[in-house]
């Protein structure tokens, strides 16, 4: 597996509004994708476009959120993952099953409309990564 571009970072946020504000009025934020419902996921989500990767911001859904586990352990929000791209996740996920790596759950399909999976934080240095598959020549 060859490590791809970040795609994004995910945040933690109890109010989107509030954190889309907070990023147009101190980072001066313009490409501010709109909110969407994941209730598959648990989650609400917006991007909002960086120069050189997006920032996605993630909301509760409802109480069986697992966003909203996070936010009781971190009530002001905060960085909940990392995003990179994979060309073929099928082949990540063998490859890093192989090497001893846990991998959450089964592929589903994510926010950007492709299959995703994330990898332990224990087997990451502390940190939740989001693997996205994404077409080659992206």
């Amino acid at each position: 597996m060859t490590l791809g571009r970040l795609n994004h970072i995910g945040i933690a946020t109890p109010s989107i509004a509030a954190s889309i504000e907070t990023y147009r009025s101190l980072l001066g934020a313009e490409a501010i994708g709109e909110p969407f419902d994941l209730p598959a996921q648990g989650v609400k989500v917006c991007f909002i476009d960086a120069p050189n990767t997006q920032i996605e911001l993630i909301e509760p859904y409802d109480d069986a959120s697992p966003i909203a586990g996070f936010l009781a352990k971190n009530p002001g929000g905060g960085q909940h993952h990392l995003c990179f791209e994979v060309a073929d996740i099928h082949a990540a996920i063998a490859e890093l099953t192989a090497k001893g790596a846990r991998v959450l759950g089964h592929p589903r399909i994510g926010a950007h409309g492709t299959l995703i999976v994330f990898v332990h934080p224990r087997d990451m240095g502390g940190v939740l990564v989001e693997l996205m598959e994404t077409p080659v020549g992206h």
